[in-house]
């Protein structure tokens, strides 16, 4: 998932996300594992993602509950308070709806919800196995995580761990990714509305050719696309009845 993650990243003009390739190793030092003959991902190392010195918390360039996470939304970093503000974290404001609309598509509930609290979790979710869940009634017990910037442009977000939900019902997304965010990407919401998501992105997936190949091509990637345009429609629905902004200079 990583792999499309990045091209659906780049195809809406996000830019955010690290580059991934597929491909199959050889290599004898390396784990079984690894040089079974199935191709796997690799994702670009970034030596200047900011990481929190908490062993516990290392996943994060700053701590983040699901409460201050509001709050620092209701702010409105870099436009109505500056970044260095106490409620704020140094991103800007314009972060959280590029992250919200691409976590939206690829239902990736790990970052913003890792409790699963936006939708009914099957009962064999690590999140609930792991007694996640049940902390849905208490927000402040519920932290974001793999929220990361690079030192070098610490108020631009660094998408990591894309794991999304390919298959995620339609009536079961979760809405919660997009909860609080006033404003999306024009360029990106431009990209959903044009009817052409499925070519941009099939003529991009083309280029990695041992992932083109591993899906089945063309054919055995529109499934996932399809899933994808049909989300697309439901966030465009909830932007329009909303009256959310469209920043053009995201």
């Amino acid at each position: 998932m990583s792999v499309f993650a990045f091209h659906l990243d780049r195809v809406l003009g996000l830019n955010r996300s690290l580059p991934a390739v597929l491909r199959t190793f050889h290599s004898e030092i390396l784990p079984y594992k690894y040089i079974n003959g199935s191709p796997r991902p690799v994702i670009w190392w970034d030596p200047s993602i900011q990481h929190l010195s908490d062993a516990e918390n290392d996943q994060n360039s700053f701590s983040l509950t699901w409460p201050q996470y509001q709050i620092l939304l209701q702010s409105r970093c870099g436009t109505r308070l500056p970044l260095n503000f106490t409620t704020c974290v140094g991103v800007h404001h314009s972060e959280w709806g590029r992250l919200a609309l691409f976590d939206f598509l690829l239902q990736v509930n790990d970052r913003l919800d890792r409790s699963c609290c936006g939708f009914r979790p099957d009962p064999s979710e690590l999140c609930v196995e792991n007694l996640l869940h049940v902390k849905c009634g208490n927000p402040k017990d519920l932290n974001l995580v793999h929220i990361l910037v690079q030192k070098t442009e610490p108020s631009r977000l660094v998408f990591i761990d894309n794991a999304g939900r390919p298959h995620q019902p339609q009536d079961n997304l979760n809405f919660r990714l997009v909860e609080g965010i006033d404003e999306f990407p024009e360029r990106a919401v431009s990209v959903l509305q044009s009817g052409c998501l499925e070519k941009m992105l099939l003529r991009s997936l083309s280029v990695d050719r041992e992932f083109w190949v591993s899906r089945g091509e063309a054919s055995g990637l529109k499934s996932i696309i399809r899933h994808i345009e049909q989300r697309a429609k439901t966030l465009l629905k909830h932007i329009q009845e909303k009256k959310l902004r469209l920043n053009r200079y995201l």
